[in-house]
């Protein structure tokens, strides 16, 4: 497997990073068990953040001992300095380091920029002149916001959802990361799970050599595959590439990644999965959808007060309401068997 650099960071990792959003939920010894294989495996670049509950906590237990050959990158969704200079030393502590690789903005709806009155950039620069970080990134979910960080010059990382699934836009933004000598961390990856074959999505990561992929990974046997590819690397071929593009026409741009950033919802429709339910059935098909358990779940959308807290939360700025409905109508005719699940 091939290693990429991360822009003007110098960072220098094989192209398979380690998300570690979804081991929060698993329990202490398994994550730990997990991590420790990824590292041992050849894995040396780890993606968490303060705000996956007690992920940062995980990663300490499991790979302290080796942090000197491993990169970290965390992040804050602090909106003022106050609490921001909290969230560090918190992460500092539970991730047991003197120092972060990466640490970046969390899931911004702007470009904070030096002056711009909030003091949040230059805080970062204080946090990098003391050696309690050593690279400013940032992740984002909006690709205007994308775009204008880039443009910024500001970062020496950008994070941001990257697939076979993502928009003609969204593709742009490595290109213009490497034309500036950017990092690119490539978030969801497989599209928030809608991606179901593996082979694929690193075939399409690994044509770009300034892409850094980070993999959710919550089970040993999720890890088992990348690690698999770690000395039998996927490249892309005209038969890969022909899947990929019959992938691609089941989707359009209004598709829910399902990343929660929507929830809660006032009456307790479960959105980040409620949203994207026939697709689910079709990518990931499992009775486990037809459940009693689930079709309670949908039919709480009957409930929904259209009162827009989704939509106006939604980094995708999706119809959220619309999206439920159209969802819930076709779970139906499911159901009634009107329509057939592959």
């Amino acid at each position: 497997m091939k290693k990429i650099t991360l822009g003007s960071t110098g960072i220098t990792a094989v192209q398979n990073g380690f998300g570690a959003l979804p081991i929060q939920r698993a329990d202490t010894d398994t994550a730990v068990k997990i991590l420790r294989k990824a590292y041992d495996g050849g894995i040396t670049f780890f993606d968490t953040a303060r705000a996956y509950s007690d992920s940062e906590e995980k990663v300490g237990l499991a790979l302290s001992d080796v942090r000197k050959n491993i990169f970290i990158a965390t992040k804050t969704m602090a909106k003022n300095t106050e609490d921001m200079k909290e969230q560090l030393e918190t992460s500092l502590k539970l991730l047991k380091t003197d120092y972060i690789d990466i640490y970046q903005f969390h899931c911004v709806d702007r470009c904070y920029a030096p002056d711009d009155g909030t003091g949040m950039y230059e805080l970062m620069e204080d946090f990098k002149r003391q050696g309690m970080i050593r690279h400013i990134g940032i992740t984002a979910h909006k690709i205007g916001i994308a775009e204008e960080i880039i443009k910024s010059g500001l970062y020496e990382t950008l994070q941001f959802p990257f697939s076979y699934l993502s928009g003609e836009r969204e593709l742009a933004l490595a290109d213009k990361c490497k034309a500036k000598n950017m990092g690119f961390i490539a978030m969801k990856a497989l599209a928030g799970g809608l991606i179901t074959n593996s082979k694929l999505a690193y075939s399409f990561i690994g044509q770009y050599d300034n892409v850094m992929p980070i993999w959710g990974i919550q089970r040993e046997n999720e890890l088992d595959q990348w690690l698999s590819y770690m000395d039998n690397t996927p490249v892309m071929t005209e038969d890969i590439r022909a899947e990929i593009e019959r992938d691609k026409k089941e989707f359009s741009a209004d598709f829910c990644r399902g990343c929660g950033y929507c929830m809660p919802c006032p009456v307790g429709i479960q959105i980040n999965n409620c949203a994207r339910m026939s697709l689910m059935l079709r990518r990931a098909p499992s009775k486990v959808w037809l459940s009693e358990m689930w079709q309670n779940n949908m039919k709480q959308i009957e409930k929904c007060l259209n009162c827009g807290q989704c939509k106006s939360k939604c980094p995708y700025e999706l119809n959220t309401p619309e999206l439920l409905k159209a969802n819930y109508e076709d779970y139906k005719k499911v159901l009634a068997g009107e329509v057939d699940v592959k």
